[in-house]
């Protein structure tokens, strides 16, 4: 019989079922997809970039330009890109929006104490986080040693800001002239032991916000009979990807750090954690 032939009115639902979920889930894909690559195409914008032409923007990502206009048309309705009369593209003023909310919805300790703890479990010693304040430094956040015998500064104290790494990082990357602050700012870090005591060592490297804004200073001290010279030339490495993490989590590009990170990894081993 015909109706032998064809199928029920359940065994057709699920059938449909099945395409629906089916057609679902290829549409699912397909939109995850392309917003990854719009990410790519926003992506592929450097701080350095003004603006990219159609054909760089696919040497930077790897898509063809057929999709990179296919997205762009999106991108610009939202107002994330923008075409110039020349037909180069440049980032749109959403993003300057999307930035602003972000820095607002950032909480500087949340962002630091993670790092800090981080960095002080790793070495065993004390971590500051120092800010300028006119002609001398502040101690915002400190995370303490593990050691019964350690540097003790507390947070709100003040110190001098021509002396420790902590005061001539902050020093060295607000314009002060001549040596060591023109090393500093080529190495992104200051290492001393007993420059502004002479029984505290330490290493520090700069932290930035957006628009290469400095933030402050991120300081690794102990005592110079346990953190030697030796000591902190082998902690430079996680110091300064520590600073690179908290200026990459504050939204600003960390690249310089990161490079001056593993200049410091070549030139000497990084620590163990100890037992």
């Amino acid at each position: 019989m015909l109706r032998s032939a064809l199928l029920s009115n359940w065994e057709w639902n699920d059938v449909v079922k099945q395409m629906t979920v089916t057609q679902s889930k290829t549409a699912s894909t397909n939109g995850v997809a392309a917003l990854d690559r719009a990410i790519a195409i926003l992506d592929a914008f450097a701080a350095a970039d003004r603006s990219l032409s159609l054909a760089e923007i696919a040497a930077r990502t790897g898509l063809y330009k057929s999709t990179i206009l296919r997205l762009a048309n999106s991108l610009l309705r939202g107002q994330l890109l923008e075409r110039l009369d020349d037909g180069r593209y440049r980032v749109g003023p959403a993003t300057f929006r999307l930035g602003a909310l972000y820095q607002r919805s950032v909480v500087a300790i949340d962002i630091l104490l993670p790092i800090m703890r981080d960095l002080a479990e790793r070495s065993w010693e004390s971590v500051a986080f120092y800010v300028r304040s006119g002609d001398v430094r502040t101690c915002l956040y400190r995370v303490e040693s593990k050691h019964p015998i350690r540097y003790t500064i507390r947070e709100g104290d003040v110190l001098p800001l021509l002396a420790g790494t902590g005061g001539r990082v902050l020093a060295a990357f607000s314009g002060q002239q001549g040596e060591p602050y023109e090393t500093i700012r080529k190495t992104y870090h200051c290492l001393s032991v007993g420059d502004r005591d002479p029984e505290t060592a330490g290493v520090s490297a700069p932290v930035f916000g957006p628009g290469h804004t400095l933030l402050g200073a991120l300081t690794l001290s102990g005592p110079s009979t346990r953190v030697d010279a030796a000591f902190l030339q082998r902690m430079k490495n996680p110091l300064i990807e520590a600073a690179a993490r908290a200026t990459r989590a504050f939204g600003e590009d960390a690249s310089m750090l990161e490079q001056a990170a593993l200049k410091a990894e070549a030139e000497g081993p990084v620590l163990k954690r100890q037992a």
